[in-house]
């Protein structure tokens, strides 16, 4: 059993009782970071100086670079959800996937903040709307409900209506500039962290 945990307090207590990973969410991730907005560039070290338990980590990474610097703060692997998305066998309308790839680390949204159950999902009319109403003050869920509605999503995922309903995206679209396979993909990280370990650290040793 892999656990998901936004903060290092929440993977001990999953380690406690029996955990047998942890992946570690830090603040850029997809859906639910938590509400303690920890970065993974933090939360990572934070939580591999006392779990002792396999520990992937998860929230911003797309590429080779990405798990060596998971893997150099300490975490055993990393843990990729929007990537996955923008793959060939992802079970996603094109519209989305094109949608992500043209879409920079700026467009997400951080929707549910003034319920304290906070969810980053892509930007676009309807998550820009949810931050409208929410920025009134005084929200409730049933304020915003007719716009999150997994119904509504479902429809919108159908459609191929990227404005249509809200869907789970990390800021690491930033990173995303193309739709491979996954073999493709899981090859390319592999071979680029080998490059990057064996050429550019290499030659910083002294």
């Amino acid at each position: 059993m892999i656990h998901k945990c936004t903060a290092v307090r929440h993977a001990l207590s999953a380690e406690r009782m029996g955990a047998d990973a942890i992946s570690i969410d830090g603040f850029e991730c997809a859906g639910h970071p938590g509400e303690d907005d920890i970065p993974g560039l933090i939360l990572i070290p934070a939580a591999a100086r006392k779990v002792s338990v396999p520990m992937l980590a998860s929230g911003g990474f797309a590429d080779g670079a990405g798990l060596v610097a998971a893997l150099a703060l300490g975490a055993d692997g990393v843990n990729m959800g929007t990537r996955f998305c923008v793959t060939q066998e992802a079970p996603i309308d094109e519209a989305f996937k094109r949608q992500m790839v043209e879409n920079d680390e700026r467009m997400t949204n951080l929707i549910f903040r003034t319920l304290h159950n906070t969810a980053r999902v892509m930007k676009n009319a309807v998550s820009d709307e949810v931050v409208e109403i929410e920025r009134k003050g005084g929200a409730k869920f049933e304020d915003v409900q007719h716009l999150v509605a997994g119904v509504r999503g479902r429809k919108a995922m159908a459609d191929g209506d990227t404005d249509g309903g809200i869907w789970s995206a990390g800021m690491v679209q930033g990173l995303i500039n193309d739709i491979p396979t996954v073999k493709e993909l899981i090859d390319g990280i592999v071979s680029d962290a080998e490059s990057i370990i064996h050429g550019r650290l290499d030659r910083m040793t002294v």
